[in-house]
């Protein structure tokens, strides 16, 4: 990164990505490689939406530590743990773009196909369900870095209110970070330059969050589903093109 207008770039796309993720939920990386990737090198930009992402999700987490549930989240916890090391094998064999292409295909029709029909009667199911959701979410995170997206669908379609929903996805999302920041952390791969950058965007990355926790605040339901699909939808033009 060269020079004044890339690190203002780089301070706005945190501030951004980390108010979608505050509002949402999720998403974080997905706004902020849309414009780190443009001023630094894919290892970096990999490295700081972990390290960024698991203060993120960390500090949500917490904020909403009173609907956190144990007993539901341990399901997913359990099929993510298995899911991850899963996604990161299939990947070395695996065509990245296939991969990308197919997941951005299937959030895309879901999220369209949500947004036309307002009112999904909530599935039953059970622990088994779930750690099969936290698997397959798992494994998605492994091979494209995206944490939460499946159990975000599928909390949705569980019925669960927006801090039910978040109760769940959020703290999968950190399990899944940090998982994958002890696997950067064993291979070397954080530069000094990467943890001067971390340091210099973490004032700007706890604004963000908090703006966007106020706003999400002031959401009712039918809000709170409107947006989750549409950064869905987002993701999977995203990952499409």
């Amino acid at each position: 990164m060269d020079g004044l207008l890339d690190l203002s770039l780089f301070l706005l796309a945190t501030f951004a990505a980390a108010l979608v993720a505050g509002l949402a939920g999720f998403a974080f990386g997905l706004v902020a490689a849309a414009v780190w990737l443009h001023i630094l090198d894919p290892v970096q930009t990999t490295a700081l939406i972990i390290g960024f992402g698991l203060v993120v999700q960390g500090y949500a987490v917490w904020k909403l530590r009173r609907a956190l549930s144990l007993r539901r989240l341990l399901p997913f916890l359990i099929g993510a743990a298995f899911g991850v090391p899963a996604g990161v094998a299939v990947l070395e064999i695996a065509k990245p773009a296939w991969v990308r292409s197919g997941v951005g295909i299937v959030l895309v029709l879901y999220s369209l196909y949500a947004l036309a029909r307002p009112a999904f009667k909530p599935i039953e199911a059970g622990a088994a369900a779930d750690a099969g959701v936290g698997f397959l979410n798992g494994m998605l995170g492994g091979m494209t870095g995206l944490a939460g997206i499946l159990v975000t669908i599928w909390c949705g379609l569980r019925g669960w209110n927006k801090d039910e929903q978040r109760a769940v996805f959020q703290p999968v999302g950190v399990a899944i970070f940090a998982m994958s920041a002890l696997w950067l952390g064993a291979g070397g791969v954080v530069s000094a330059d990467t943890v001067r950058l971390f340091v210099i965007g973490l004032p700007v990355l706890l604004v963000g969050t908090w703006v966007g926790l106020k706003l999400y605040g002031s959401l009712d339901e039918t809000g709170f589903r409107k947006i989750v699909l549409i950064l869905l939808l987002v993701s999977g033009v995203a990952l499409l093109f």
